[in-house]
């Protein structure tokens, strides 16, 4: 007799910590004891846990309404989208549930440009350490054997180069290529940032060749680098964009930001999500844009991000046996770790504070937008303590 399978799909190796309640930057269990979060769900929670104006937001359009369907017009997708396009390079959006249905989206819409083009292109370059989603299109333009091993046959179209491989872009990008997608700063590949050079390189050998360049803001994006978006550092803009993670503070949302130019192949049936753009999730995204928009918060996240870097640039230096080196921009920021990454994560927890383990034996420090001063030099004080605990 086989022993019961768990009633929740085992894909993830869960850490046994149970959480009921969050507030700011903090976490508590039943018990009470609480964990200061530099995870905030993984860069989603960006205006920290249960912050008031989301809450009585929410609470305002629950008692209103939920959910209508696309088939109809939804006033707050429409300032929503109104707000993004008014704040960036885009002309138009399309919502949806995660960063996952951004990639998809994305993906659809660079194949049905060059489609209507006349002059069909299907290659999309991507990067080693790519993280797109879990989806079968997402895996298959990442291209990593971990999270592809099983899956296929793969959907086709996607070449994956080396990270930093100059020579291998230039020779890749050609004018048989219908877009690069890349992430300003990978996140799950280990918070590396791509040069600003590098980026105004890149937008313009697209320009040059025809290709689409598509941005994966998921985890980088809604004011985590202390701008709007990462790629404003660079000076460049997309032609699409892939948002998610903190645009819906916690509440499921994403959205794929485009100019008309890119999204012209993408008139009426040619996609759709049954929940995506609700006026609940629309509601909740627009006061995230009020508030991270708002005259000196992204002055204060650049100041809080420089801040914890200095602060953590300081323990590399207390402890070079165990931290080697410090990685990010703003609130996005890695420590790349001597011992195993997996080890500093439970020193950490043991210290009552929380991170996210990433790739290349990084963790990474996610913590709310609005962490206070105070905060952060409690949370260096805890990572000293899991760093002495491992020397």
């Amino acid at each position: 007799m086989t022993a019961a399978f768990p009633p929740v799909l085992p894909t993830y190796n869960r850490t046994p910590l149970r959480f009921v309640r969050g507030e700011g930057s903090w976490l508590y269990e039943a018990d009470g004891t609480r964990y200061l979060d530099l995870t905030s769900g993984i860069a989603v929670n960006a205006l920290g846990h249960a912050h008031p104006d989301l809450v009585a937001t929410l609470t305002t359009q629950a008692q209103a309404l939920w959910h209508v369907s696309n088939l109809y017009e939804i006033p707050a997708q429409e300032q929503l989208a109104q707000a993004l396009v008014d704040a960036t390079f885009a002309d138009t959006v399309f919502f949806t549930n995660s960063g996952t249905e951004a990639a998809e989206l994305a993906i659809k819409m660079v194949r049905k440009y060059w489609h209507d083009a006349g002059t069909p292109r299907d290659t999309i370059l991507t990067f080693e350490g790519a993280f797109h989603g879990r989806s079968t299109g997402a895996i298959a333009a990442a291209g990593s054997e971990k999270m592809t091993k099983g899956f296929g046959p793969l959907m086709p179209g996607f070449k994956s180069l080396a990270w930093g491989d100059h020579d291998a872009l230039r020779a890749a990008l050609d004018g048989t290529v219908a877009a690069v997608m890349i992430e300003p700063i990978q996140g799950e590949g280990g918070i590396r940032p791509v040069p600003d050079h590098c980026l105004k390189g890149l937008r313009d050998l697209c320009q040059q060749t025809g290709a689409l360049l598509v941005l994966d803001e998921v985890q980088c994006g809604m004011g985590r680098t202390g701008r709007l978006f990462a790629h404003e550092w660079a000076g460049i803009t997309p032609d699409i964009m892939m948002v998610a993670k903190g645009i819906g503070g916690g509440f499921p949302l994403g959205a794929v930001l485009a100019t008309a130019k890119a999204a012209s192949g993408m008139g009426a049936g040619t996609h759709g999500s049954t929940y995506g753009g609700n006026p609940l999730a629309c509601a909740v995204g627009a006061k995230v844009m009020e508030i991270i928009t708002a005259e000196g918060f992204l002055d204060n996240v650049r100041r809080k991000g420089a801040m914890l870097r200095q602060s953590l640039e300081g323990l590399v230096a207390a402890h070079p046996d165990v931290l080697a080196e410090v990685r990010g921009a703003g609130l996005l920021l890695g420590l790349k770790c001597h011992v195993l990454n997996t080890d500093m994560v439970k020193a950490a927890q043991a210290a009552r504070l929380l991170t996210v383990p990433a790739a290349d034996n990084v963790i990474r420090l996610l913590p709310p937008l609005t962490i206070s001063e105070d905060e952060i030099s409690q949370a260096i004080a805890r990572l000293d303590q899991a760093a002495r605990q491992l020397s």
